[in-house]
């Protein structure tokens, strides 16, 4: 007989407010139902009562972690609709703030993750870590965090030489540190018995379920936004992208530290090619009517933003998919047949962002046209009774 374990809405191995029902017999998960709903913002319907400048504040606030990622693509949906070509060198600026963006998530996400394996001395060192990179990130836009840097047409600020110069010197030493996080994770056995062959998702789940990002890289998916539909200066730069064929939580974190030294090296590649000029166009702000999408590869995978306008300078509708809300469905998988203990470190393996999956779906009929909304609980029923 199977008993009801909580995890949430409010628990200490949570970090915002989300609640799983675990099903279990003895220590052994049988069953998992997820609820969300507890932090919807309502930010989409916001946006249709703001013009486009405005909303861009507004996207940057999507997420804490991964803002700057949403505001390029949400400024790639309007300069596409208006047919505005960014300056080269605002787009290496681009690439650079969203690659520094990048590696600032992966250390919180792998100093977290430690923690949530009671090994806070790795917690507290990556976190030192990220301190230079903020303290870098600060030096060049003003904020640690919300940098405000991409605008339309472009980016608000240039990088001068003795920042680009302060950079090289933080990213090599950076690289430097990764190596010996990359042996911990590697070596350590406490660690890799909290890990290894915990939450795996085989490469034919990932491809069923669609998972995005490190999640699905993690499982020998070699996908990427940044190498697949190149933006910004990645067309230029490029990108090496790192898979791990296990598919276990272990995986999942090795693919993000490799990722911080592929970051560093694209962020180097780019300030050593990064041209002269301008970094900003001029922007009109009445935009045509029709509709565009956008996506970009943010920290936890693909990230698309879909605006629908009507001649008018604010959008009539804005609609915005994030990575988590595409990686949702594996977590049956991660933690079903996996003891109680092992729940915190599976959930956080896939990195969720709750704050920015609150949102509903509306499905239309092609032939009648007939639109119909369905809440995130009802697509979790529909999931389950597949699988």
């Amino acid at each position: 007989m199977s008993i009801i374990v909580p995890i949430g809405p409010y628990h200490p191995a949570l970090h915002e407010p989300e609640l799983f029902k675990v099903y279990v017999e003895g220590e052994t998960i049988v069953d998992v139902e997820l609820r969300l709903g507890y932090i919807h913002r309502g930010i989409e319907k916001l946006g249709e009562s703001r013009d486009f400048l405005k909303n861009i504040y507004l996207a940057e606030r999507v997420c804490g972690i991964c803002g700057e990622h949403h505001v390029q693509c949400f400024v790639q949906a309007v300069e596409k609709l208006e047919g505005i070509v960014p300056p080269e060198r605002a787009e290496y600026i681009r690439t650079i703030m969203l690659e520094l963006e990048r590696i600032h998530s992966h250390l919180l996400l792998l100093g977290v993750s430690a923690h949530e394996m009671g090994y806070d001395t790795v917690f507290m060192h990556l976190w030192g870590v990220r301190e230079n990179l903020m303290d870098l990130v600060e030096l060049i836009s003003g904020n640690r965090k919300t940098y405000a840097m991409i605008t339309i047409g472009g980016v608000r600020r240039d990088i001068s030489r003795d920042q680009a110069d302060k950079a090289r010197k933080v990213l090599k030493s950076l690289k430097d540190y990764m190596s010996i996080v990359k042996k911990i994770f590697e070596n350590d056995r406490t660690l890799r018995l909290r890990t290894v062959g915990r939450g795996v998702l085989s490469y034919s789940d990932a491809k069923l379920l669609d998972v995005v990002g490190p999640v699905a890289r993690g499982s020998g998916v070699k996908i990427d936004s940044r190498a697949d539909s190149p933006y910004a200066a990645y067309r230029d730069v490029g990108v090496e992208v790192k898979t791990r064929s296990e598919g276990d939580s272990w995986a999942r974190f090795m693919v993000r530290i490799d990722e911080v030294n592929e970051s560093c090296n694209i962020v180097l590649r780019a300030l050593d090619a990064m041209p002269q000029g301008e970094y900003r166009e001029p922007y009109f702000t009445k935009l045509p009517v029709g509709e565009v999408s956008s996506r970009v590869e943010a920290h936890r995978g693909e990230l698309i933003h879909y605006l629908l306008v009507k001649g008018d300078n604010k959008p009539y509708r804005w609609r915005i998919r994030t990575p988590t809300y595409a990686n949702l469905a594996a977590i049956p998988k991660l933690l079903i047949g996996e003891s109680i203990a092992e729940i915190p470190i599976n959930i956080i393996s896939i990195d969720p962002c709750f704050s920015c999956t609150e949102r509903t779906v509306t499905i239309v009929k092609h032939d009648t046209l007939e639109e119909k909304v369905v809440k995130i609980k009802d697509l979790w029923r529909r999931f389950r009774r597949s699988v």
